[in-house]
């Protein structure tokens, strides 16, 4: 988040929030860095209020440059066990993005078949939802469409088949994907031929 001087070359690199300015920066998986989530956010205290960044250069002399960009950070982990609410409230505005509800998992399962050029079987879909999401109480979630979808592609890949989608392929292709249950159970064995 600082400068950084190249003593062969004799040049500095600019920090990636300043690379960011006039745009958008985002941070995705925030709390993931290997930097601390409130060190970030203590380096930027100031810049996010001000909209003014402070440097200093190797000579010990500092520069200042406007701090204007958006930023976006995304996380999956709750915003309360990453920072503390005064630093919420310099996020101002904070969107949840939930879990799909079943019709809307449907829409983004039928979107990607078409994109994936997988032909949708309604069969085989509801037999995704029986059985690896009722049965186990997982939690719908946008991606797992397209993941699972990816999966049963591979395996018709593999085979040498056309794209199809069954609940035999389906659930092959989960059971590569999901590695344990909510429950913490393993995984149903694959259907019988």
């Amino acid at each position: 988040l600082d400068l950084r001087f190249d003593p062969v070359a004799k040049f500095y690199e600019a920090p990636l929030q300043m690379k960011a300015n006039g745009g958008m920066f985002l941070i995705d998986d925030f709390g993931r860095q290997q930097m601390r989530p409130t060190d970030l956010l203590n380096r930027w205290i100031v810049p996010l209020e001000t909209e003014i960044d402070f440097f200093r250069l190797q000579t010990g002399q500092t520069f200042q440059i406007p701090f204007k960009q958006l930023i976006v950070f995304s996380t999956n982990l709750d915003p309360e066990d990453l920072v503390d609410d005064a630093f919420l409230r310099r996020i101002q505005i904070k969107v949840e993005v939930g879990s799909p509800d079943e019709k809307m998992f449907y829409r983004i399962f039928a979107t990607m078949c078409n994109q994936l050029n997988v032909p949708f079987e309604r069969d085989a879909f509801v037999h995704l939802l029986h059985e690896w999401y009722h049965k186990t109480g997982r939690i719908l979630q946008s991606v797992h469409p397209r993941d699972v979808l990816k999966g049963v592609v591979s395996l018709c890949d593999y085979e040498g088949i056309p794209n199809q989608l069954t609940p035999k392929l389906v659930d092959e292709a989960c059971q590569n994907y999901f590695v344990r249950t909510q429950n913490g159970q393993s995984p149903p064995p694959p259907a019988a031929d």
